[in-house]
């Protein structure tokens, strides 16, 4: 298995709780290989202003993959989201999908997750649910020809209104109906919504559908901070056979370096990498 930080893309002066690691890009770099990082997973705000030779450059340098590229941070700070009922706005968060997707590319990113972006059901009464399911085909359709692959993330009853746990990710991805789509785990949202530590993984890999892995504590920290049986979720990653990505997308304390370097650390030991 390999170790990512979900970090920040710095076209965007405001930062976000979850913004983890200090300084320029080029910095940030530096410091999540030196702390032991295979690569990072990069959230963007507005892709489009992004200068995408001078971050390959940086990741190349510091000899880190593009693990990942998320879309927390076009709800959290640009709210958006994709069932906005405003259609204005609605349209604006799906040409912001898009755009997200053509970052991944640029980038040699394999995965491009949804969580909190996609909104909620009730916005749109009756038909949210099928709305989604049809934006995430097309957003597939578009998305498989440049190899990148969406990833759908269960998110807790209190941040969203359906699809909370693993199965229920695999129930709406059989309505979506689509090979470029999976899910994503999220250890901070199973502690509020699952039953195990160790089952939800197994099913959904049985269903060829784990393509990533976030790891937070239970209170969001970094791991060792909370109520998370690490260990159990580790062993039983490797038993059933995911190599890919434990991408650390956790809050900003003590502060954004400290918060890296010891989720880091932590992950490390517990792979044996120390």
């Amino acid at each position: 298995m390999k170790i990512s930080l979900a970090v920040q893309t710095p076209e965007f002066q405001t930062r976000s709780a979850i913004s983890i690691l200090s300084g320029t890009f080029a910095e940030m770099a530096e410091r999540a290989a030196r702390w032991g990082a295979d690569g990072l997973e990069l959230m963007p705000v507005e892709p489009a202003r992004l200068e995408v030779v001078e971050l390959r450059s940086c990741l190349r340098a510091n000899r880190l993959e593009t693990a990942a590229v998320g879309t927390a941070l076009l709800a959290i700070l640009a709210g958006l989201t994709l069932l906005d009922p405003d259609n204005e706005k609605a349209n604006q968060a799906r040409q912001r999908l898009y755009q997200t997707i053509d970052f991944a590319a640029a980038l040699n990113a394999p995965l491009l997750s949804i969580g909190g972006f996609r909104g909620r059901f009730s916005t749109i009464p009756g038909k949210g649910r099928e709305l989604l399911a049809e934006i995430l085909r097309r957003a597939g359709d578009y998305a498989q020809p440049l190899g990148v692959r969406i990833i759908l993330e269960p998110i807790n009853r209190y941040q969203s209104d359906g699809i909370a746990t693993a199965a229920e990710g695999l129930r709406f991805l059989e309505e979506v109906d689509h090979p470029a789509v999976g899910l994503l785990i999220d250890t901070c949202h199973m502690t509020m919504e699952e039953t195990s530590w160790t089952e939800p993984f197994r099913r959904v890999m049985a269903a060829g559908k784990l393509w990533h892995v976030h790891i937070a504590e239970s209170n969001r920290l970094y791991p060792g901070q909370g109520l998370v049986d690490f260990p159990a979720i580790l062993s039983t990653l490797a038993e059933i056979g995911y190599d890919q990505h434990l991408a650390l997308e956790i809050l900003a304390r003590p502060d954004p370096d400290s918060a890296a370097r010891e989720g880091l650390a932590y992950l490390r030991r517990l792979l044996g990498r120390n």
